[in-house]
């Protein structure tokens, strides 16, 4: 069962059939209008792809939300019909598909991985202290783009029109000692529907959804607030006197990102069912799914802790791998911040508490001026979209990597 805007849905039947594959097991037991909006950009009200969608998901309405609580966010506006619209036409035009890109993405996939494996058993096998320290950070710069090239895109159906692609892709996370379902949780019901925003009276600064027995409806960002209090992320928390050092800090923290992460986070998640606020019961009901997690959890502790160890003793084989998960958080740390936690970027809270009450905190730039103050000038003033419609909102939170660069692009 789930529900889009306002309507409740059973979807069992058609979990099968499915075009996105099993990722459609997120949507149950939740609200998913955003879910449902951001993973069918062709579904334009009054197109035949609109038309045909509605129809799809019009065959399971089986009644009316009853507790319908306020939602941050609206979707009424034309601005992300509109949006999805020109580039659903661009795609057309350039005569790319909406998943699987061009062939470089399979041919980059493949050299990362070749990247992975191989800097792995020079890890093992080189003698000395240098080349094998050379090759954990190289092992720990493929893995991040592992995680952001190959398994980001898997996860979220876009590396390939394939289903089983997609999930072979995005089991590359298992692969470099992660878990991709938690990754799912955290990234695709969290991060992406309410980026840079805290819902106030659901989690504060205490990241703890639970106790208030709101559960799933919280609408927060777990990539703003988890850091909290040791790292101050959201205009509305709590400013100490440490923060303002945390710019010196931060590079520390974040080096330790993927090793927390590997060794505390997933584990927690799978016993307690669920992340922060985030329901987790989606993914983790499933004994197969569970007997996945501890399987290549088990499998990656032993090519990337004990194969380590057994060729180049106990004390170096845990370094080389401390080395190696160091490198790739601090990577993996500062590719995210840059894309929402960064001068120029807006960020946004909600309380329902005597009725909702929403605020979006306007971008600040060090110079005073940025294009984002000036996209939110017109959208308040010229085009008349609600600060609160759902793509505008992404569009303050979010920065473009430079535009048209086949680095930083790659």
């Amino acid at each position: 069962m789930t529900a889009v805007h306002g309507k409740v849905y059973d979807i069992t039947s058609f979990t099968s059939s499915h075009p996105g594959g099993d990722m459609i097991y997120l949507a149950g037991g939740r609200d998913a209008t955003v879910l449902w909006e951001t993973y069918h950009p062709a579904c334009v009200p009054g197109t035949p792809a609109g038309r045909r969608m509605s129809a799809v998901l019009k065959k399971y309405e089986v009644g009316d939300l009853l507790d319908n609580r306020p939602s941050f966010y609206t979707f009424t506006s034309a601005f992300y019909p509109t949006l999805k619209k020109r580039v659903c036409e661009r795609l057309d035009e350039l005569k790319l598909g909406r998943r699987g890109g061009s062939g470089s993405i399979h041919v980059k996939a493949i050299l990362l991985l070749t990247i992975f494996w191989s800097s792995l058993a020079a890890m093992c096998l080189l003698p000395g202290y240098l080349l094998p320290l050379l090759s954990c950070v190289t092992m720990g710069l493929s893995a991040s783009f592992v995680g952001t090239c190959i398994q980001h895109d898997g996860s979220h159906g876009a590396f390939s029109n394939s289903k089983f692609i997609n999930k072979a892709a995005g089991w590359t996370l298992d692969m470099i000692g992660a878990s991709a379902f938690t990754w799912e949780i955290q990234h695709m019901l969290g991060h992406h529907p309410y980026t840079n925003l805290l819902d106030v009276a659901g989690i504060g600064g205490k990241m703890d959804g639970a106790k208030d027995g709101r559960g799933d409806d919280i609408e927060s960002d777990p990539d703003i607030f988890s850091s909290y209090p040791f790292m101050r992320m959201h205009p509305h928390h709590k400013r100490e006197r440490y923060h303002r050092y945390q710019h010196l800090y931060a590079p520390v923290l974040f080096s330790f990102m993927t090793l927390a992460k590997v060794l505390t986070q997933d584990v927690e998640i799978i016993r307690a069912k669920r992340l922060y606020h985030i329901d987790a019961t989606c993914r983790y009901a499933s004994v197969l799914n569970v007997l996945r997690f501890w399987s290549m959890k088990g499998l990656s502790f032993v090519y990337m802790v004990f194969l380590p160890c057994y060729f180049q003793g106990l004390t170096k084989g845990l370094l080389l791998f401390l080395v190696g998960h160091l490198t790739c958080g601090e990577m993996l740390a500062t590719m995210f911040i840059v894309n929402h936690v960064i001068e120029g970027v807006a960020f946004a809270q909600k309380n329902d508490e005597g009725g909702i009450k929403t605020t979006t905190f306007k971008p600040v730039c060090c110079d005073g001026s940025t294009p984002m103050e000036e996209s939110q000038q017109e959208i308040e003033g010229k085009n008349k979209t609600d600060m609160n419609d759902w793509a505008a909102v992404q569009c303050q939170t979010s920065v473009n990597w430079s535009v048209g660069s086949w680095f930083w692009n790659h």
